[in-house]
């Protein structure tokens, strides 16, 4: 959390903190316990908890760990190193950082970044914290005024997470970038066609997306990415599981897809398809 220290802000009156021992205090007094598993939470006590459960961050966790999105984690790193390319020791921003997965890989691009993931989910902080030796992991709303100061970011990721536009142009230097990851149409569609109640994507999010950045951002690099992945019935049960899908399906179609994962266990091929881009603030 140190290298974050000057960059984090009290939510409550926006003062800045200094660190007293494994707490976090702001002029004024409020206070923020970093936890035993390395994380602060600066939600508001009385914040309702959303985002993902620790079924589902557990899932997140299993599934990623197989490699099957491999291909989406390089392209990930690879479009954050341009976007960091002459910056010197970068702050990452990583908004719905699930495991820092994702994260992780960029500081493994990047010598000399520092990470901070953030999401609403305690065992996925956990799991952030210790995602990589230049991650630290946070606890705040999205959809909430960020407690950071203004301009202190370099490059501010989204992947498969909500939006703020106008924070993130907030909290980005005027030479930093943001890094959007979301689903295509076809994404998944295999699975949603085998698992009934799964979300499909919204046949305007392009739409929607370029509507809501427009007023703070411009586009600077679009890549889509599409590729296969061959997965057992315990891969197919952990993906849908780390998914919002995970609280629109039956359970019983869940555990249905629950299999032993033993070698020699049929396979299925699944499509992912996702679109990636850069923008710059306006």
């Amino acid at each position: 959390m140190l290298p974050w220290l000057d960059a984090l802000r009290c939510p409550h009156c926006r003062e800045p903190f200094a660190l007293e021992g494994r707490t976090l205090r702001c002029p004024r007094g409020h206070s923020f316990d970093l936890a035993r598993a390395g994380y602060v939470s600066l939600l508001p006590g009385s914040a309702p908890i959303s985002g993902d459960d620790d079924d589902m961050a557990r899932a997140r966790d299993s599934f990623l760990s197989t490699g099957a999105y491999d291909a989406l984690r390089e392209l990930v790193a690879d479009l954050a190193a341009r976007a960091l390319e002459g910056a010197g020791d970068p702050r990452v921003l990583d908004i719905g950082c699930g495991t820092g997965h994702y994260l992780s890989s960029v500081l493994d691009r990047v010598p000399g970044a520092q990470g901070l993931g953030v999401d609403t989910a305690p065992r996925a902080l956990r799991f952030a914290a210790r995602a990589h030796d230049r991650a630290a992991a946070a606890g705040w709303d999205v959809f909430s005024p960020f407690p950071l100061r203004d301009a202190g970011v370099d490059l501010l990721m989204d992947v498969f997470a909500p939006r703020n536009p106008a924070e993130f142009a907030r909290v980005l230097r005027p030479g930093g970038r943001l890094l959007v990851v979301r689903p295509a149409a076809e994404h998944l569609a295999e699975l949603r066609e085998r698992v009934p109640g799964m979300v499909r994507p919204d046949p305007r999010k392009e739409e929607r997306l370029a509507e809501a950045l427009a007023p703070h951002f411009t586009v600077e690099d679009s890549r889509p990415l599409r590729f296969t992945v061959a997965l057992d019935d315990a891969m197919a049960r952990d993906l849908v599981a780390m998914t919002p899908s995970a609280r629109h399906v039956d359970p019983a179609a869940l555990a249905a897809l629950d299999g032993p994962g033993v070698p020699g266990e049929a396979r299925r091929e699944v499509t992912v398809s996702v679109l990636a881009s850069l923008h710059r603030p306006r």
